[in-house]
């Protein structure tokens, strides 16, 4: 660990990534009953402890003045949400290391998620053997991103775009499903066929309580984008969409235990039921850390200005952009203009009329003047603003970007 980073900014960032890490991966494991990607999840932990003491430590010695407490104190606040979270990661993978159970029918069902892991093995003769990640630009064109590689019986979860890919790496992959066809054609694997749950009796038992909680997964990692999204932008609407998301996971939740109980009465042997109950938890307590991350934003409050640069120099990008009248956007919906796969950007939230939609659906029609809240790869960020109608001309010293209409 002699290699981390010192800089409280290049800390938070990585602190950022890795906690979406965990939680990517320990989601992969639960969907792919893979207990080793579950062990991964663990051994982050140890990183994600070792970097956030470092970050304290750091914020303590920073103060040199009671006037500076207060806005480092934010920034103390976001190191412990991330750390819960990362913490929640863990409780997931945990379903998996200890067979708590979740019905291997009910898994197909994850399927239907917003966002959704993947696992694809790299094949001797395809194009992408001996190729940089970066070159690939598989955010862009496929809509999905690398989490991380499984070479032999080792574990690459620093994954940078100048990774080369070998024969017989297992890549692990998250984004839109949509994206997932498109992926096999590029990598010349076998036809791609999704899960599906069998018929079964017992199933339909259980069938509200499985969408409730896919739900739930979609919510809390919505409500996570969007308090990131809060903190770089010192949006109070953003925050006060948090609050709204945490209470209806907190309902959810509620609803899902009386569910699986419910169910369990119906002779159905309780024990592989014991991870729909942790898993509600895990989303609802990453609701709840999404929630301590916008207080201060919500209560107008100072933030520290360490959080909006930190954060918007992850791996993923916040962007907000308007609509521009007759651009592409204007008119369609967003399942037509399907940003997950190109440029690979996220539809956080779309702020219409002083209102916002969160986690808009792809029926969702976009109009002149909406303002789209989205995360995904910085290198998406010129052919998003251009979808929309702009120019985005960078600041050449990472401040402020500004957007020019395009020529028509």
């Amino acid at each position: 660990m002699d290699d981390r980073p010192r800089n409280l900014r290049a800390m938070l960032a990585e602190a950022k990534d890795l906690s979406e890490l965990m939680v990517d991966l320990a989601y992969a494991a639960l969907y792919f009953d893979d207990p080793d990607m579950a062990t991964e999840v663990d051994d982050l932990e140890v990183q994600m402890t070792e970097l956030v003491q470092d970050m304290r430590a750091v914020c303590i010695m920073a103060v040199r003045h009671p006037r500076e407490a207060e806005g480092m104190s934010s920034v103390l606040q976001v190191i412990s949400a991330i750390e819960r979270i990362a913490n929640d990661a863990v409780d997931i993978s945990r379903i998996v290391t200890r067979r708590l159970g979740i019905p291997a029918e009910l898994v197909a069902d994850m399927s239907n998620a917003e966002e959704v892991s993947h696992r694809l093995v790299v094949r001797e003769g395809s194009h992408m053997v001996g190729r940089p990640l970066g070159d690939l630009e598989l955010p862009v064109v496929a809509g999905m991103r690398v989490m991380a590689i499984k070479r032999d019986r080792s574990w690459i979860t620093d994954v940078g775009g100048d990774q080369l890919l070998m024969p017989g790496d297992v890549l692990f992959l998250r984004g839109s499903p949509a994206g997932i066809v498109k992926l096999h054609q590029l990598a010349a694997a076998p036809t791609w066929e999704e899960r599906s749950a069998p018929e079964d009796p017992w199933f339909s038992d259980l069938h509200r309580a499985v969408e409730v909680l896919v739900e739930m997964k979609d919510l809390s990692e919505a409500a996570v984008g969007l308090a990131y999204s809060a903190l770089v932008l010192n949006d109070r609407g953003l925050a006060a969409e948090v609050q709204q998301l945490e209470g209806r996971l907190d309902e959810m939740n509620h609803q899902l235990e009386l569910w699986v109980l419910r169910a369990a009465a119906d002779n159905i042997d309780p024990a592989p039921l014991r991870g729909l109950l942790h898993l509600g938890q895990a989303a609802e307590d990453i609701g709840d850390q999404a929630r301590q991350m916008v207080l201060l934003v919500e209560q107008g409050e100072e933030v520290h200005p360490i959080l909006e640069i930190a954060l918007g120099d992850s791996d993923e990008v916040v962007v907000d952009l308007p609509v521009a009248p007759g651009s592409g956007a204007d008119g369609s919906s967003l399942r037509e203009l399907a940003l997950g796969i190109e440029p690979g950007f996220t539809v956080l939230a779309i702020r219409r009329g002083g209102r916002y939609l969160y986690r808009p659906r792809g029926r969702t029609v976009l109009a002149a003047d909406d303002q789209i809240i989205a995360s995904g790869p910085d290198e998406g960020r010129e052919a998003l603003a251009a979808r929309f109608g702009w120019h985005l001309v960078r600041d050449e010293e990472g401040l402020e970007d500004t957007l020019q209409p395009l020529t028509p």
